[in-house]
């Protein structure tokens, strides 16, 4: 098995605790409002949010993909780091086995946070992944967080 990984930073102008909330702890109810195109529902199917919890994404109709499934690995309130896998979906053709990613948000200096995330792809055998994908992969994450962030500084009583 290969592992091909990408680092992925940004930073935002909400706390890390805020930001944490919306997009760890409750990204089952906030994904369909920020991409409301493209995702139709996120639910748990198994446990109970900790890590080993099963979810589902499922794509709207005439979306490239229909579903993915992730299990939560890890989720630290305390310290802002949430790390899942993506362990199904019938957007993996052969080349990954698995996608994990794991994020730590931490406290920036102006009073924002700052992400910090690595994604890592697990390929069967010998396979390689494109930097096309990897290219793609970073600009889909940017878009769901700047979506994410903008939700934030519309409805600055959410998520306090």
């Amino acid at each position: 098995m290969g592992i091909f990984a990408y680092d992925f930073e940004t930073t935002s102008v909400i706390t890390p605790d805020r930001l944490f909330k919306a997009y760890a702890v409750d990204c089952d109810n906030l994904i369909p409002k920020v991409a409301p195109l493209a995702v139709e529902c996120s639910k748990i199917i198994e446990g109970n949010g900790g890590p080993g919890t099963i979810k589902m994404i499922t794509f709207r109709e005439g979306s490239r993909f229909k579903y993915v499934k992730q299990r939560i690995d890890e989720i630290d309130n305390a310290n802002f780091t949430y790390g899942y896998s993506l362990i199904e979906s019938d957007a993996f053709t052969g080349t990954p086995e698995k996608i994990t990613y794991e994020f730590k948000l931490v406290a920036s200096p102006d009073g924002g946070s700052i992400l910090k995330s690595i994604c890592k792809y697990h390929t069967k055998g010998d396979q390689e992944i494109k930097e096309s994908r990897i290219k793609s992969s970073k600009a889909k994450a940017a878009r769901l967080f700047q979506a994410i962030e903008a939700y934030l500084l519309a409805n600055p009583n959410v998520y306090n």
